[in-house]
């Protein structure tokens, strides 16, 4: 993936001209989706008092909750997955204990600070940037991670439409060869993906960008992990519910995936409010506030803490040995995939 030329004009004028509408349109987005959220939760918890709140998340069972926590665990090992295939797919072999760094702290904050695309990707370029990779390298990285995440949405909501579209037809209250048209549909442009992955050996091109395809080893593993994190993060939500409804696990897997659709159209910080919102619409007359909001704390809040207190601590470290020694960003070496 490469960028074209700059602005050819060299005219410092029009680069802080459009900078400064870049940065206005930013803040303007980021308030947005920050109000967006803060209507959406309102409106969800309005209707409840705290007493009640508290009640609901106490009856969550133990046992669910020591679930719900183990699948969100997986779910970000699977994410360290993501960030290692592309360190391979532009051929750096950067050892997996960083790679997992990287991945657990740009993720873990980048879930509920919002705008994945920027909040994790700053966080993924300040550490792989330390490590020898260019900005170009890191740009590739942070798109074949955006591109594993979709791949694994798009499967995950295919195959459950397909195996039980009678629970698509209750959430979208369509008719049954719509849903199973949708699942083929899904699977069939994962199916194409591979298909490239296989025979297109020449960059596409678009816009100002072009991109390689990874090697069908490779496409065949974001299918495979993307797909598994999003199994893993349904489960998640499905033992945080599970106290509160009797609807089975790929129904849930199904409303998950409307959600998480949904949060990353709206670009709500960690679709706070927006997976509240859409969970509960579906669901309605079942009370399962409860379990959502210890949904949100296991899979965003803590991991969120966690990952926050040990990025502060890298820093320091980094801080402390003075300007880091960065290994200086070379040729790439391909590595097989």
């Amino acid at each position: 993936m490469r960028a074209a030329s700059a602005d050819e004009s060299g005219r410092p004028e029009a680069a802080q001209g459009k900078g400064g509408w870049r940065r206005w349109v930013t803040i303007g987005v980021t308030v947005a989706a920050l109000s967006l959220a803060a209507f959406l939760l309102y409106r969800t918890f309005s209707h409840y008092t705290w007493q009640e709140l508290v009640d609901s998340v106490a009856s969550v069972p133990v046992g669910n909750l020591l679930l719900a926590g183990l699948f969100a665990a997986l779910s970000y090992l699977c994410l360290t997955g993501f960030d290692w295939m592309a360190t391979r797919y532009v051929g750096k072999r950067l050892p997996y204990p960083r790679v997992a760094l990287a991945s657990f702290l740009s993720l873990s904050m980048g879930h509920t600070i919002g705008m994945a695309a920027l909040s994790s990707g700053m966080i993924r370029y300040r550490f792989y940037s330390r490590w020898g990779l260019s900005n170009e390298e890191v740009a590739k990285v942070i798109l074949f991670c955006g591109l594993t995440v979709g791949i694994g949405l798009i499967g995950l909501g295919g195959a459950g439409l397909l195996v039980r579209p009678d629970l698509g037809q209750r959430i979208t209250r369509l008719g049954e060869p719509v849903m199973l048209a949708l699942g083929a549909g899904c699977l069939a442009i994962v199916a194409l993906y591979l298909v490239l992955a296989a025979f297109l050996r020449r960059p596409l091109h678009l816009w100002r960008w072009s991109f390689e395809m990874p090697s069908l080893r490779l496409a065949v593993a974001q299918v495979v992990i993307g797909t598994t994190n999003f199994i893993m993060v349904a489960a998640c939500l499905y033992q945080s519910l599970a106290a509160f409804t009797e609807m089975p696990y790929l129904g849930i897997a199904a409303i998950y995936v409307i959600a998480n659709v949904t949060s990353l159209i709206s670009h709500v910080p960690g679709g706070l409010g927006v997976i509240e919102s859409v969970v509960m619409f579906i669901l309605k007359g079942e009370n399962v506030i409860g379990g959502l909001i210890a949904f949100r704390c296991i899979y965003f809040f803590i991991p969120f803490a966690i990952g926050g207190t040990v990025f502060l601590l890298t820093e320091l470290v980094f801080r402390a040995r003075g300007r880091p020694g960065q290994e200086q960003p070379g040729r790439s070496t391909p590595a097989p995939a």
